[in-house]
Formats: structure tokens, C-alpha cells, sequence
């Protein structure tokens, strides 16, 4: 669903629990914006304020990569860069 600048995508039966995403790279018309905080960096200040990461970006690569952090309610925090 889209209104205005704000994209909330419903999804019933693709995760087994709540999940919230971020898309750094994509604008909300998935277009890539002429600047963006990639996913490595989103990474490194995460990691620096000690929070546990479920899953990492490989830092040695560039473009697509993705994360995961669990939220203190137990919900996935996916950051998923696709450029």
C-alpha cells in the first residue's frame, strides 16, 4: 500500500513472524536516489552501539547485501539493499 512518500507491504504467510524492512537504495518507487547510506555502513554504526546481528552484510563487497537485527520484542529487523 502506498500513500504519498510512505510504502507499508503487507504479507501473509511468506515469514513466520513479524518483520520490519528497510530498502536503503530503493526510493518508494523503488528507484535508487541519487544519494544513500549503504547497508555496510548502516552496519558498522549498528555494530558500534553493540547491537546483535542475526545476519551480516559481507563488508568486503559492494551493491546488493542485507542484514538482520531482532528487535526487544523478538521481531526481525531485515536491511536490505538491492543496489
Amino acid at each position: 500500500m502506498k500513500n504519498g512518500d510512505h510504502v507499508i507491504g503487507l504479507f501473509q504467510g511468506m515469514f513466520d513472524k513479524n518483520i520490519l524492512t528497510f530498502n536503503p537504495g530503493w526510493d518508494t518507487n523503488a528507484q535508487k536516489p541519487p544519494a544513500f547510506t549503504d547497508v555496510r555502513e548502516l552496519q558498522r554504526q549498528l555494530k558500534a552501539q553493540s547491537v546483535q546481528l542475526v545476519s551480516e552484510a559481507d563488508e568486503g563487497t559492494t551493491g546488493p547485501a542485507s542484514l538482520v537485527a531482532v528487535d526487544p520484542d523478538g521481531n526481525s529487523i531485515l536491511i536490505d539493499q538491492h543496489v
